[in-house]
């Protein structure tokens, strides 16, 4: 969701207090990584398209008009415009909505890990692609240990389906879908140098998303089932509130004020965090291979962002976490 920024469209920068950087920590890390506990409660009671085109329809006018009140430059030429709106497409549309239909059937721990090796698509299509950069051998053994942690974690439920029961590995498999969507919409907006301010795309890219999937979920007939009661209310105020609204204003203010390598850490702690209250508040029991396959892929996608800030030397901020992904 991340774009590089116009220096004209920031307001000046004001010099952090170590309080403000921990709570920013505290914000990105906790709730980017609760997203998708409440996912996975809101995936019960809303169907994919509306549940992810509601959140972000309010989620991104919130945004919005902030961003106005903030006196940020709101409209771009038309060129700028879909761009953005094709990169919000493919992150907030296709990612998001995989992830949603994934939940109704995948705990919520998996999922955050089976997206959590996003990072490793990204690099490998890096350097296949025109102008991509190889890998280090960091990198190399991060990648390596990147997807055999993700065999481990989907060997359970491949072992299930040849049992008979395909319904968790059709899910897993539009889990992967949406990591592509997720890897393409990334590239995408690395190569595409947009000069809009990071603030001002966000929104334009959660409206474009929401209006998207509010329409298919509404061609589709998904109403009926979209259940208003408690819990998918509060499912809905957290994503909006939590996920899209205060986690990411905390990741910009990081990305304003902190090292890219030290921000670049939620990448590899919103996993575990997503894992841990997966099992304290909804009671999912990981099977061992998942513990084996959590270790596997933290590690290596620390190993895999550390390598590439090394390697790259001083990046600019906005463009080295393009490629990871945020709930």
């Amino acid at each position: 969701m991340a774009h590089s920024a116009h220096p004209a469209t920031h307001p000046a920068k004001k010099t952090a207090t170590t309080i403000s950087i921990v709570l920013s920590f505290a914000s990105v890390y906790f709730f980017w990584g609760s997203t998708y506990t409440a996912i996975r409660i809101g995936a019960a009671e809303m169907p994919p398209f509306l549940l992810a085109g509601t959140r972000f329809l309010i989620a991104g006018a919130i945004l919005l008009a902030w961003c106005r009140a903030r006196g940020l430059r709101l409209l771009w030429p038309p060129r700028v415009m879909f761009i953005t709106s094709l990169i919000g497409l493919f992150l907030l549309s296709g990612s998001n909505v995989a992830l949603v239909y994934a939940e109704k059937t995948v705990p919520s721990g998996l999922a955050s890990l089976v997206l959590a090796v996003i990072p490793l698509y990204v690099a490998l299509a890096e350097m296949v692609l025109p102008g991509g950069e190889p890998l280090p051998a960091r990198g190399w053994l991060g990648m390596a240990l990147g997807f055999l942690g993700l065999a481990a974690l989907v060997w359970p439920s491949l072992r299930t389906g040849l049992a008979g029961d395909r319904t968790r590995l059709l899910a897993l498999g539009v889990l992967l879908a949406g990591a592509g969507a997720w890897t393409v919409g990334s590239l995408l907006s690395r190569r595409a140098r947009l000069p809009i301010n990071s603030f001002v795309a966000a929104a334009w890219q959660m409206l474009a998303a929401g209006a998207v999937n509010t329409l298919l979920g509404t061609a589709l007939g998904q109403w009926p089932g979209f259940h208003v009661n408690l819990a998918s209310i509060g499912s809905l105020a957290w994503l909006i509130t939590g996920g899209s609204l205060l986690g990411y204003t905390g990741f910009i203010y990081l990305l304003e004020h902190v090292p890219v390598a030290k921000v670049s850490s939620y990448a590899y702690v919103n996993p575990v965090v997503a894992v841990l209250l997966g099992i304290v508040l909804l009671h999912e029991r990981p099977e061992p291979a998942e513990f084996i396959g959590m270790a596997g892929v933290v590690n290596a996608v620390f190993l895999l962002t550390t390598a590439q800030v090394k390697a790259k030397g001083q990046p600019r901020p906005m463009e080295e976490l393009e490629q990871l992904p945020a709930e």
